[in-house]
C-alpha cells in the first residue's frame, strides 16, 4: 500500500521511519511460528446468546448493528487463528485518476519521519485460506468457491427520519398537497421552453413570488418543455411550504464561458429554504460535456479548475427531493451541505463511466439524511459522504458504473473531520471500481466511527470492501506524514457477490492510528474470473463471525495490549 513496499520474504516501509526487517530474521520467526501447530480459538457470540458462530447463518438473518459494535467493544477475544503471511508481489501506490485506488509511490521522501512501529513479522498479513495461503497456482476443488445467491431484495428497513410537528410539514413529508393554495405555472412568466431561449428570469420572478407567499405555493414545470437556464440562486427563507414540480426538462448552457465571472460550483443553487419539495418526474440535464473535455483528469495539459454541482442545497431543513432524472452534470449531480432532516428517494441519476468527478449523491456536513430506492450509475462516487455529517441512512441503492458508495475523503489538508452513525442496508453494485469505501488523506486529524455497511451486492467490483488511509488524488506523489484521521467500530455484514480484484478486502490503516473494532459477519466474494480472492490488512484490528471469505486477517485488539504489556515488562528488568 502507500509507503509500503513487499518481497517474498520480508517488506520495507519507507518514506516514514526508514525501518528496514532483516530477511534472515523475519525467515527465522516464520520458521518458528510454522513449526508451531495451528491452534484455533471458537469466537464468542458477540450477541450473547451462547449460538456457535462457526456456522454460516441463514440467508435471511438479519443483524443489529448496534448489538453487534457494543458486543464487540465489550467482550474481545484473546487469540484469533494463526495464519501464515502469502507471498506477495510488490506492491506501489500511485496516483489516482478520479477517486480510484490512488497508490501512493514508495519512492517518495517524506515531509515527516514518524517514530518507528514495533510490529513482528506477521503484523503484516494478507490471508487467501482459513489456515495458509496457496503456494501455487494450480487450485484445488477444495479452494474452489462457488458464486453466493444474489438476494431477490434487500427488505433491511431504514430509520425513519423525524418531520416536523407542524401540520404543514407533515402533510409535506408525506406527499400530500392538500395544504397548497397557490399554483404558479412557469409559462405564465414569458417562459418559452425550446431549449434555446434563456428562461432564467422566468424562473427568477417566479421564484420571487412563491417565496414571498403566506400560503402553501407550487411551482409548475410542464413537461413535453425544455427550459434553458443559466447559473440561478433559489434563495430563502420563504415565508411558507413549497413544492417544485419538475415535471419538463431544465437544462444548463453548454459553453462553461457562461460562468465567466460566478461562482463555477454552483448551477442550480436553492439555500436558506425551510419545508421544501423538489419532485415531478421530469429532467435535469447539465451538459456537461464540455466541462469534461476542459478537465485536468481528462487531459493533464488543462488546468485544473471547478465546475458547477448542478443542484445544489446549503442550509435547507425538511427537504424532499423525489422522483428526479439528473444526467450528464457538471460536475457533482446533486449535493447537500449544512443541511438537517432531509429525504431523498426515488432519483436515477446518469453520466458518463469517464466523466470526471460527477459524483451522484454528495452529504457534507449534514446531519439526519435519507437517501433510498435510487439508480446512480456516474463517472466518480455514487454517493459519497464528507465531513461532518452523522445520521445518514441509506437503502435500496443501485450503483455502477461509477467508483462505489464513499466515506471520504477525509482530512485533506491536514484538515480536521468527523463522520458518524452511517448505515448503508440495501445495495447492488456493479462493475463499479470500488465496492463501500473509507478513504482518508495522511495528515488529517478527527474521526470516523460507528459505520456499518450491510446487505450489499457486489458484481465484478473491483476492491469490494476497502478503507484506504493513504488516499491520494494528486497530479503529484503525496508525502508520507504521521497524523491520520481516527477510524473504528466499523462493520461489514452480509458484503456478498463477486470481485474483479485478486485483494477483496483492503484493509489499509495508519501506523500511527490504526483502524480499531472493523466486524465481518457473513461475508462471502469469490473471485469474477474463478481465481482465489485474499484479503489483505495492516495496522487494523478487529474481530470476525460466521462465515467470512476471503478469510479475515484482523488481528485482535487484546493482542495488542498484550504486546505493550510485555515490552513495559521487559523495559522494566
Amino acid at each position: 500500500m502507500a509507503g509500503l513496499q513487499r518481497s517474498a520474504v520480508s517488506f520495507r516501509r519507507q518514506g516514514s521511519s526508514g525501518l528496514v526487517w532483516d530477511d534472515k530474521l523475519i525467515a527465522n520467526e516464520l520458521n518458528q511460528q510454522q513449526q508451531q501447530p495451528i491452534v484455533i480459538n471458537q469466537r464468542e457470540d458477540p450477541t450473547g446468546t451462547g449460538t456457535d458462530n462457526t456456522k454460516s447463518p441463514s440467508p435471511q438473518h438479519e443483524i443489529n448493528s448496534t448489538s453487534i459494535i457494543q458486543a464487540q467493544e465489550n467482550k474481545q477475544e484473546d487469540v484469533a487463528a494463526r495464519v501464515s503471511p502469502r507471498t506477495v508481489g510488490s506492491m506501489e501506490r500511485s496516483r489516482s485518476n478520479g477517486g480510484g485506488r490512488g497508490y501512493r509511490t514508495g519512492r517518495v521522501s517524506p515531509a515527516i519521519e514518524p517514530p518507528s512501529p514495533k510490529v513482528s513479522a506477521c503484523g503484516f498479513c494478507t490471508c487467501s485460506s482459513a489456515f495458509g495461503k496457496p503456494h501455487e497456482k494450480t487450485k484445488s476443488k477444495s479452494q474452489t468457491r462457488r458464486r453466493p445467491p444474489k438476494p431477490s431484495e434487500f427488505d433491511g428497513p431504514l430509520i425513519q427520519l423525524p418531520v416536523s410537528a407542524t401540520s404543514e410539514d407533515s402533510s409535506l413529508s408525506s406527499g400530500s398537497n392538500s395544504t397548497i393554495n397557490d399554483v404558479l405555472h412557469i409559462n405564465d412568466f414569458g417562459a418559452k421552453g425550446n431549449g434555446i431561449t434563456d428562461d432564467t428570469e422566468a424562473f427568477q420572478q417566479m421564484w420571487k413570488m412563491a417565496c414571498s407567499s403566506s400560503s402553501a405555493t407550487k411551482i409548475v414545470v410542464p413537461d413535453g418543455k425544455t427550459y434553458l437556464v443559466r447559473p440561478i440562486d433559489f434563495a430563502g427563507p420563504c415565508r411558507s411550504n413549497m413544492t417544485l414540480r419538475i415535471s419538463g426538462t431544465i437544462v444548463a448552457p453548454s459553453d462553461p464561458d457562461v460562468w465567466d465571472g460566478l461562482d463555477s460550483h454552483k448551477w442550480l443553487y436553492f439555500h436558506g429554504v425551510k419545508s421544501l419539495t423538489v419532485e415531478g418526474g421530469g429532467i435535469v440535464d447539465g451538459s456537461g460535456q464540455e466541462w469534461w473535455a476542459r478537465s485536468c483528469k481528462i487531459n493533464e495539459t488543462n488546468p485544473c479548475r471547478h465546475a458547477p454541482t448542478a443542484m445544489t442545497f446549503h442550509k435547507c431543513r425538511n427537504l424532499n427531493v423525489r422522483n428526479i432524472k439528473m444526467i450528464n452534470s457538471q460536475q457533482m449531480h446533486m449535493a447537500f451541505t449544512a443541511c438537517k432532516q432531509i429525504a431523498a428517494s426515488n432519483l436515477r441519476i446518469f453520466a458518463p463511466a469517464k466523466s470526471p468527478n460527477t459524483d451522484g449523491i454528495h452529504i457534507s456536513a449534514s446531519t439526519n439524511v435519507e437517501i433510498k430506492n435510487s439508480t446512480i450509475s456516474t463517472g466518480d462516487d455514487c454517493i459519497s459522504i464528507v465531513s461532518n455529517s452523522s445520521k445518514i441512512r441509506i437503502g435500496g441503492i443501485t450503483c455502477g458504473p461509477g467508483h462505489g458508495i464513499s466515506i471520504g475523503s477525509l482530512g485533506k489538508s491536514k484538515t480536521w473531520a468527523q463522520v458518524h452513525d452511517v448505515q448503508v442496508n440495501g445495495a447492488t453494485l456493479s462493475n463499479t471500481e470500488n465496492g463501500v469505501r473509507i478513504k482518508t488523506w495522511q495528515g488529517g486529524s478527527g474521526f470516523a466511527s460507528k459505520i456499518n455497511f450491510q446487505n450489499v451486492w457486489m458484481e465484478n467490483v473491483s476492491n469490494p470492501i476497502i478503507i484506504d488511509q493513504y488516499y491520494c488524488d494528486s497530479s503529484v506523489p503525496c508525502p508520507n506524514q504521521t497524523l491520520a484521521v481516527k477510524i473504528d467500530r466499523i462493520s461489514f455484514v452480509g458484503i456478498k457477490g463477486t470481485s474483479a480484484t485478486e485483494e477483496a478486502v483492503i484493509f489499509a490503516c495508519s501506523d500511527s492510528s490504526p483502524c480499531r473494532g472493523l466486524y465481518l459477519e457473513d461475508v462471502h466474494l469469490v473471485s469474477e474470473s474463478g481465481e482465489i480472492t485474499r484479503s489483505f490488512c495492516w495496522q487494523s484490528y478487529g474481530s470476525s463471525s460466521g462465515l467470512v471469505f476471503p478469510p479475515s486477517c484482523l488481528s485482535c485488539d487484546t493482542c495488542i495490549i498484550q504486546q505493550k504489556a510485555q515490552s513495559s515488562s521487559i523495559q522494566s528488568i
